[in-house]
């Protein structure tokens, strides 16, 4: 099973426990071999923190990468939702009309998350500006039942897929790489990945990150979004140091008859 990932591993491994549980209930003779297989650990490995994009001015730039046609509005409402309301790409793709409320100066997204959970999102006024504007061009009849993001495939809408989402970001990251710093790869998760530590380092609290993101528990919060910036671990090398000696000219003299006067041998 060495080719196999840890989270595979210790699906099977859950999946056997589950069994033999079940089947020791029914026969007693089984509890024995329940209880050893049950005692068997779950794989675990260092949990891996994935690049955000550090640089706000490229983030800004790869966001303002659309050009100002029809399709560049669509493609620029997509990359701002998924940042500013800290989406998953398939949130966003299942949406319809009816999950964009525009009763307000902020749009409210009403989105469906894991598990069928469902979370409101308000987003900023400039986003909220796009997704007015990108409903006046895309869905001016307001069919409640349209897919929000969408392709027109035989004369009919349908649901734009993940992977063509995926595939307009890394076009755009790709022309963004030549002139900022981006991550070597950019996807919309790096977009809600990037929102949720951006956040984070800003002193948002981290039950409400929690909340937009839609986190279950709050320790997938805490685990992979609260990295701080290379700022603010500048800072906090900084604190307390003033115990360090200064930097002096090194003495020109011979060390060891220095060492043999000062009582250092």
């Amino acid at each position: 099973m060495d080719n196999l990932k840890a989270k595979t591993v210790n699906n099977k491994l859950a999946t056997v426990k589950s069994y033999v549980g079940y089947a020791s209930a029914r026969d007693v003779s089984l509890q024995q071999y329940a209880f050893s297989i049950e005692q068997v650990p779950y794989y675990s490995e260092p949990k891996e923190r994935k690049p955000v994009i550090e640089d706000v001015d490229a983030l800004a730039a790869l966001l303002h990468m659309p050009p100002n046609t029809r399709k560049g509005l669509r493609d620029k409402v997509i990359m701002c939702v998924l940042y500013d309301g800290g989406m998953r790409v398939d949130e966003l793709v299942s949406m319809d009309v009816r999950n964009v409320c525009l009763d307000y100066d902020n749009v409210k997204l009403r989105i469906h998350g894991k598990g069928n959970k469902e979370r409101c999102v308000i987003v900023d006024s400039k986003t909220s500006a796009l997704i007015q504007q990108y409903m006046g061009e895309f869905h001016l009849e307001r069919n409640r039942d349209a897919p929000f993001i969408y392709t027109v495939i035989g004369g009919k809408q349908k649901y734009m897929t993940a992977r063509n989402v995926q595939k307009l970001i890394k076009k755009y990251s790709d022309k963004v790489r030549e002139a900022y710093d981006l991550p070597e790869s950019v996807s919309p998760h790096t977009l809600r990945r990037t929102r949720g530590t951006l956040l984070y380092r800003d002193g948002v609290d981290l039950a409400a990150i929690s909340v937009l993101l839609g986190h279950a528990d709050m320790k997938t919060t805490r685990d992979y979004y609260t990295s701080p910036s290379l700022d603010q671990m500048r800072e906090i090398a900084n604190r307390r140091n003033s115990v360090i000696p200064e930097e002096e000219p090194l003495w020109p003299d011979d060390e060891d008859e220095l060492s043999r006067i000062l009582g250092l041998d």
